[in-house]
């Protein structure tokens, strides 16, 4: 029998297309379609040649075509369910998908296809299923082994992918991203050493990787090295100056640098925002503003610190007080762990949403289904954020608050609470892209503990007149040599006095030599230094206070919890002032309990205040049995008025009616 006439068509096409020339087999398969409209492969091949050059209308097209004529045709149902999902027409995806693997359910790359579905669907536990359903199916291939583990971590946590990570390692020893997954999870669970070590691996095997160099840069800020882990996030940076993880990685640890100056912050952080815009398919969606008359307003709020975290102490007695009648709260929680405080806040949402695992764009499809009025984000650059979200403009309008000491540099971040200390009016607003709001006399709603232990005399007041002990319970990457070099002087100003640091990976032979070499550069006696690492519950770091007389603010990036915390157990804080957010969080918290006094204006005012708290014991003593009080009497603890502050604000905000 005599071939087709189409047939020599069609075989140079195949030739093409096997031999990578996509763009040449295309036209080719489209003269086939014209003199033999019958002809399956015709319309399947010329589909998927359309699907690979990013012709998605055409391949669609052709697929449906292809599908009419072999109603039965898994690989047409996989490719045209990719096509639609690449559509983003999420739900026929996963019908065509389905039909695939009713056909053949051995077929991995449809599992595949659907575990990516159902993540941009909302549904991460149909996710996991299906991509673990593909790497059985595929048990040699790294990238399905990958997944599996990528979803896991997602959805239950860094701790959980661990295992998998490291079978992975030891399965596939020549691929760097099996070492680049595991480095990055070590690093993310702050074991710094083993991280560095298997990220270097990696980027032996492939120097060029970037989620390598991503991983190597976390790992690096988990071991407080923080101008070399800048260096690796401006590295991904010039490969892709859109990384949005990368960016706000750097930008975070910017902030922790002494040397890093308002208008270098400020250049960075627009420099963010201008790189996520230039990065959006289109432009940011616009929205009308809210029109709430006859219901309540609704406001969204996003964050991943719903649970036993700094973030949630602060926020929850916003949520508490909230006026009901005027406002609707939903919560999305976005970190795999739900406890205890993620129930009680729960109790307290009108709605809760654990997006624990979703995509951004899943978590954007979800946002604009539950269209709230008000968008508020509680992370700004720190952790896995949701500022991509943010950049698209999910709600009409939205708001940063709480979790970062600066500007988003988003122009679709619309306003930033504050207050008028923290950002004195006018000194500030021209480094933020968006508006500020200075809502209270001070622009946080601290909640102690329940079970903190009661305030204890100072040390230094016992009796023998004990050595003096300062402390400083701060995230280790905020003591940068100038905050070593003011210690130093404060212990050379006390003669005989020590530090206790308290922070995470202060347990490590390693990171303890390292502090106490970068304390002996910057002139101070490594031997008067105490280093203790994190303890097992709140009560039990509360309890360290006991142990110090006096507590010490870092430089340039305040604490705030440790603020509170400090001065709730009975113990001054000395801060330097500094001129923008980071830098003044001390001088509002203070102010907040009428203890403006120890928020110095120099480094040598520092030293003096420093030394003249501990000067007295008696005195010391007398101060820190009244601190708690005096906290409890300022709008700190005023849970009721600042709730009514801050939800006025948002209302005022979502109308247009700021200043």
């Amino acid at each position: 029998m005599r071939p087709a006439p189409f047939q020599p068509i069609l075989q140079q096409a195949l030739a093409h297309h096997q031999a990578g020339r996509v763009a040449a087999a295309y036209p080719l398969y489209q003269q086939v379609q014209r003199v033999a409209a019958g002809c399956f492969d015709g319309w399947h091949l010329g589909g998927l040649a359309a699907l690979q050059l990013g012709r998605l209308d055409e391949a669609a097209r052709q697929l449906t075509r292809a599908l009419a004529l072999q109603p039965k045709s898994a690989l047409c149902l996989l490719r045209l369910g990719i096509t639609r999902r690449m559509q983003g027409e999420l739900e026929p995806a996963a019908q065509l998908l389905r039909r695939a693997l009713d056909i053949d359910p051995k077929l991995p790359e449809a599992w595949e296809h659907l575990a990516v579905v159902h993540d941009q669907s909302g549904r991460p536990a149909e996710a996991l299923e299906a991509a673990r359903r593909a790497a059985v199916l595929k048990p040699e291939d790294h990238a399905a082994f990958s997944r599996v583990a990528h979803l896991v971590s997602r959805q239950q946590g860094l701790a959980a992918a661990l295992p998998l990570l490291e079978d992975a390692a030891r399965r596939w020893p020549a691929s760097a991203d099996a070492w680049k997954d595991l480095g990055t999870v070590l690093a993310g669970l702050h074991e710094a050493a083993p991280a560095l070590a298997a990220l270097d691996r990696a980027l032996s095997i492939e120097p060029g990787l970037p989620a390598a160099r991503l991983g190597r840069a976390l790992a690096l800020q988990e071991a407080f090295r923080i101008p070399e882990a800048v260096a690796d996030y401006e590295a991904v940076l010039r490969e892709n100056p859109a990384h949005a993880e990368a960016g706000s990685a750097r930008l975070l640890c910017l902030n922790y640098l002494d040397t890093t100056t308002p208008e270098l912050l400020r250049d960075a952080h627009f420099a963010y925002g201008r790189a996520q815009a230039a990065a959006l398919a289109a432009p940011p969606a616009t929205l009308p503003p809210a029109v709430v008359r006859d219901r309540l307003l609704r406001v969204a709020v996003v964050s991943a610190d719903f649970r036993r975290h700094a973030v949630a102490s602060f926020f929850e007695p916003l949520l508490e007080f909230a006026d009901r009648s005027a406002v609707e709260i939903w919560l999305y929680h976005d970190h795999p762990l739900v406890d205890e405080v993620s129930r009680r806040l729960q109790s307290l949402a009108s709605r809760w949403r654990h997006v624990a695992g979703l995509s951004h764009g899943g978590l954007e499809t979800l946002l604009r289904a539950d269209a709230p009025d008000v968008l508020i984000d509680l992370a700004g650059h720190t952790g896995v954020n949701r500022l991509p979200v943010y950049a698209r403009r999910a709600a009409p309008v939205q708001i940063n608050y709480l979790g970062y000491p600066n500007t988003t540099g988003l122009e679709t971040m619309d306003y930033r609470f504050t207050d008028a200390l923290a950002d004195p009016e006018g000194a500030t607003d021209a480094w933020h892209t968006e508006r500020l709001v200075r809502f209270s006399p001070c622009a946080w709603a601290y909640r102690p503990p329940a079970d903190a232990p009661d305030v204890a005399p100072p040390p230094c007041s016992g009796p023998g007149r004990p050595p003096v002990t300062f402390g400083s319970f701060n995230n280790p990457a905020k003591m940068g040599p100038r905050t070593f070099r003011l210690w130093a002087r404060v212990l050379a100003a006390v003669p005989g006095s020590r530090l206790l640091l308290k922070g995470h990976g202060l347990d490590h032979p390693g990171l303890r030599a390292e502090i106490g070499r970068r304390f002996a550069e910057a002139g101070g006696d490594a031997g008067r230094l105490e280093m203790i690492d994190r303890t097992p519950s709140a009560r039990a770091h509360l309890e360290l206070y006991s142990r110090v007389d006096a507590a010490l603010d870092a430089f340039p990036y305040h604490g705030t919890t440790t603020t509170c915390e400090a001065l709730w157990m009975g113990r001054p804080v000395v801060t330097l002032a500094g001129s923008e957010h980071r830098g003044r969080v001390g001088v509002s918290l203070l102010s907040a309990c009428g203890r403006a006094s120890w928020a110095a204006a120099s480094e040598d005012d520092y030293v003096r205040i420093a030394a003249g708290l501990v000067a007295d014991p008696a005195a010391l003593a007398a101060e820190s049995s009244a601190l708690r009080a005096a906290l409890a009497a300022g709008p700190l603890l005023d849970h009721a008025a600042q709730a009514a502050r801050f939800w006025s604000a948002v209302r005022a905000c979502a109308a247009g009616r700021t200043g």
